[in-house]
């Protein structure tokens, strides 16, 4: 196995895909991540298979869509034993794998998620920056083991603890510390930040790096009020206002958020997060290079599903399925190995990332999964686009009282959104409207092409079931 790369996979959470400064966004510097993009290969088309975190982490750790994996939500009880996770095929195959920050396949609310067998030896874990758990909780005991009590800091902090308290540098000096270990095999590192998820809180000094001014405003147009108005009746985590009328309340920190921000103050704090996680994975990328680890190691940088920030009138996230919010970054690192300074325009899913590793661990991807490697990209081999359509879906995702059921079908040109049971969809031309404001679902001379695109999505979702065990007979 020590033939094999070690691999340090950062997920953040909530971000977008158009939030790294090499890629085109000018609003933020990102020297450290723009040093992945050079040194590697940016997919700049990745989209989650469900744009709300459980449903999402449960489809890129098994290389499957959720609903085969029955976890379609947010809040559940448990996650199944089968089947398993990436973590824990690396696990039986020789890597010492180690969790810092955030799981997510289960829910953390007033409790420490219950862990399945999932390959990890070193576990260092944290849902939220909350001081909510009163054992168990590894980012806390950090902060006490610094003279600090997070409670007390998040209260003389409101809108942001320092930054040498917070959660991001917390996750950075874990990952250091499971680096920094004596071992003789390869192995994994899953970090999982929480920002730049909300409630928008970075710390002051990040903060006051970004000017609201400076900022370019959410994509939004008058049409908008009216479009979501008509899908009032299916679940968000907000409510349509135009810019300036905003409002930001994380529904678990009331006390924390910044009600009344409109959409450039929101985009201002969501750029100071994305500026102090990129300063946490240079502190990240100078240790392996200072232990001589670099050159054996395959860094990803990737998030788990986006942010609308302000676009069409919303904040947050639920059943929509817009660019800002299903589409992430996506980049894989490795000099001398693979491509350097490659940007593809290929539809990649999250689904892609578990049997990509397990190519680069020598091991052979189960027949269950639906991803797709994408080492031949990787590698400078392959030209082809990598595929026809992506999908992404929301099942009753969130505790909200509408339980709202909806699935995405996008391929290179067209995305076509269904509601189901609303009689409600939204159709777009990309090439023609790439900001999502001209829904064609009920215009006449669309109606061939939404019925194609229909029968499309309808094929791929049953392709995409969990068609159970395999058959070993006739009968």
């Amino acid at each position: 196995m020590s033939d094999h790369p070690n691999i340090l996979w950062i997920c953040t959470d909530q971000q977008r895909y158009d939030t790294i400064h090499a890629l085109g966004y000018e609003h933020v510097d990102t020297p450290h991540i723009d040093r992945l993009v050079a040194e590697g290969v940016a997919f700049t088309h990745a989209y989650c298979q469900a744009p709300i975190c459980t449903p999402s982490r449960a489809s890129f750790l098994t290389g499957q869509y959720a609903s085969a994996v029955h976890v379609n939500g947010n809040g559940l009880d448990t996650f199944p034993d089968n089947p398993p996770l990436i973590s824990k095929i690396m696990a039986d195959a020789g890597y010492d794998c180690g969790l810092i920050g955030k799981l997510h396949l289960a829910s953390a609310f007033g409790r420490i998620e219950p862990r399945v067998d999932d390959g990890y030896r070193y576990w260092e874990y944290s849902h939220a920056p909350r001081d909510d758990w009163p054992e168990g909780h590894g980012y806390a005991d950090w902060v006490r083991e610094k003279g600090e009590v997070l409670g007390d800091l998040m209260k003389e902090h409101p809108h942001g603890l320092p930054a040498e308290f917070h959660q991001t540098t917390w996750c950075a000096e874990k990952t250091i510390e499971f680096m920094r270990e004596e071992r003789e095999g390869p192995w994994l590192a899953s970090v999982n930040i929480y920002d730049p998820h909300p409630a928008f809180n970075p710390p002051q000094t990040y903060r006051d790096m970004f000017d609201p001014a400076d900022m370019p405003g959410p994509l939004f147009a008058e049409s908008d009020l009216a479009q979501q108005e008509k899908l009032a009746g299916v679940d968000f985590q907000s409510k349509v206002r135009r810019p300036e009328q905003l409002d930001i309340r994380d529904p678990l920190q009331k006390d924390r958020g910044t009600p009344g921000a409109d959409a450039k103050f929101l985009q201002a704090a969501y750029c100071a997060m994305i500026k102090q996680i990129d300063d946490q994975v240079g502190r990240m990328i100078a240790v392996l290079e200072e232990t001589g680890q670099r050159e054996n190691t395959v860094v990803i940088f990737t998030s788990d599903h986006g942010e609308t920030l302000g676009d069409h009138g919303l904040i947050q996230k639920g059943c929509r399925f817009y660019e800002g919010l299903v589409r992430v970054p996506l980049v894989f690192s490795w000099p001398g190995h693979f491509a350097q300074g490659l940007v593809r325009d290929d539809l990649v899913e999250l689904t892609d990332k578990a049997p990509t590793i397990l190519e680069l661990a020598g091991l052979p991807v189960p027949q269950r999964m639906t991803g797709r490697s994408l080492g031949p990209i990787l590698r400078g081999e392959s030209e082809v686009e990598h595929r026809e359509f992506v999908r992404c879906e929301y099942y009753d995702a969130l505790d909200e009282p509408d339980n709202s059921f909806a699935t995405m079908y996008r391929d290179k040109r067209y995305k076509l959104v269904v509601y189901h049971g609303h009689n409600l969809g939204e159709l777009y031309d990309l090439e023609e409207d790439p900001n999502e404001f001209e829904n064609m679902w009920d215009e006449p001379e669309a109606q061939p092409l939404k019925l194609q695109l229909m029968q499309q999505s309808f094929d791929a979702s049953m392709l995409a079931m969990d068609r159970g065990p395999k058959r070993v007979g006739p009968m």
